[in-house]
């Protein structure tokens, strides 16, 4: 959610007129995050947040915001896009697709209990039982494809004993993704960053800008792995079983999911610490940018490689 394209007030009142949202007052930078220009913005009708979309190409904008409007009607957590007074739910702003959803009233978990857990658990199984019946597809941007360029790209900053861990896991991973899991539009990114509580309930799961069609557990893999952690990359047993639990009792898991859980955590960090090698050795030029560290992923690639553990389901 960094600043790459500036957005002056002219700019986004002209950008308005296409909505039924009222008068703006006010507009405000959001600086966390990497990968999208975000803004709050607050009218005389209501509470929205702006997003420029820097990277995804305009064909792509209405899996996501179709998919952000189909959750939310399936009564997930989901901030609902406003749509124009076309219909429709992006149009450029200042050489950018751009569109609004519902500002959620919430705040990101400061101290991960098992509580919340539970709570991202049930709200991301859910979610996954509503997408079932989202018929669009998109191939995931962040998959094995990307690994192996993104692989080629970082591989000249690491050291030899890095290089050699991501040489080792490209190739464990090889035909990922052509497995027979359950699958359908995931978030890909559901971070302690993306899901706002108000109190202990979920209040609303925010920023699908890598959402995808891919398997379901690759998704709760990604969510463990970012939640579910110590310092030194290694799971909490009582946050995993907490999660993991509170997710099966909204979408039970299957066999196969089972025994390729170990699998998933490994892919899951091999992406992350990717991403964040990548942005950190290559970055875009932006006004806010806030790279992640690599190190956290790198640790918790290390502990799933050395430590597979299965799903703690009975």
């Amino acid at each position: 959610m960094s600043v790459y394209t500036p957005v002056s007030a002219s700019d986004l009142d002209a950008w308005l007129t296409r909505y039924s949202v009222g008068a703006l007052i006010e507009l405000q930078p959001i600086a966390s995050g990497i990968e999208n220009t975000n803004y709050f913005v607050s009218t005389d009708r209501g509470r929205f947040v702006l997003t420029l979309y820097e990277r995804l190409p305009a064909a792509e904008l209405p899996f996501y915001l179709n998919l952000m409007a189909h959750l939310a009607r399936s009564g997930v957590e989901v901030p609902a896009p406003e749509p124009d007074r076309t219909g429709a739910l992006f149009s450029l702003l200042n050489g950018k697709p751009a569109g609004l959803v519902t500002r959620v009233d919430g705040e990101p978990a400061v101290e991960v209990t098992a509580a919340h857990c539970a709570r991202v658990g049930t709200a991301l199984g859910r979610l996954h039982v509503a997408s079932q019946s989202y018929r669009p597809r998109l191939t995931n941007r962040r998959g094995p494809a990307w690994w192996r360029q993104a692989a080629r790209a970082v591989k000249g900053h690491l050291d030899a004993e890095q290089a050699a861990l991501l040489d080792a896991e490209i190739k464990y991973q090889t035909g990922f993704g052509r497995g027979k899991l359950p699958k359908g539009a995931i978030h890909g990114d559901l971070f302690c960053d993306n899901v706002l509580f108000a109190g202990e309930v979920v209040a609303g799961i925010i920023d699908f800008g890598f959402a995808a069609t891919d398997f379901f557990a690759y998704d709760l893999a990604i969510t463990v792995n970012d939640w579910c952690v110590g310092a030194d990359g290694s799971l909490a047993p009582e946050l995993v079983r907490a999660m993991v639990n509170d997710y099966h009792a909204a979408r039970p898991l299957t066999d196969d999911e089972r025994e390729a859980w170990p699998s998933l955590l490994r892919a899951a960090a091999l992406r992350f610490w990717l991403s964040r090698l990548y942005d950190l050795h290559l970055p875009r030029p932006g006004e806010l940018i806030h790279a992640h560290d690599p190190v956290r992923f790198e640790r918790i690639l290390r502990d799933r490689v050395a430590r597979p553990l299965p799903l703690p389901l009975p």
